[in-house]
């Protein structure tokens, strides 16, 4: 994966929950959030203490497109769907082979754009996976 930001947050599942809650707080529910919207809400995290981790809140929280136009103009070489795959890794909280198995899992999905994660790999997956996100 070629990238110029900071290595991936140890605890995605916490890091992802704790920038989500604070873009809703902050700009309500939306598909995307605008990558200065999301910069903001990790200098309002206890994360922005660590290291500038709001690289990889923005391949989960902002379009493929924002994602790759602000990294053009601040000439950072990061991969959206390399690092969107390794952020969502981080929700496999369980073993358990169902979704709605895990009795944790308190994540609204819907703005999760699973077709860039599985863009080439897997055509439909990410509808279906979106589709089971929808039923928790």
């Amino acid at each position: 994966m070629s990238t110029s930001c900071e290595p991936a947050p140890q605890n995605k599942k916490e890091f992802i929950s704790d920038i989500g809650e604070i873009l809703v707080k902050d700009n309500g529910k939306k598909k995307y959030y605008t990558p200065e919207e999301v910069k903001k809400a990790h200098r309002k995290s206890k994360w922005y203490d660590y290291v500038d981790l709001s690289c990889w809140a923005m391949s989960v929280f902002t379009s493929h497109e924002a994602f790759d136009l602000y990294h053009k103009v601040t000439g950072e070489a990061c991969d959206y769907v390399a690092m969107k795959t390794e952020m969502l890794s981080g929700l496999s909280v369980s073993t358990a082979s169902n979704w709605t198995d895990i009795p944790d899992l308190d994540i609204d999905a819907s703005w999760l754009d699973f077709g860039d994660v599985f863009d080439g790999i897997f055509e439909g997956v990410g509808e279906f996976i979106s589709g089971i996100f929808d039923g928790i």
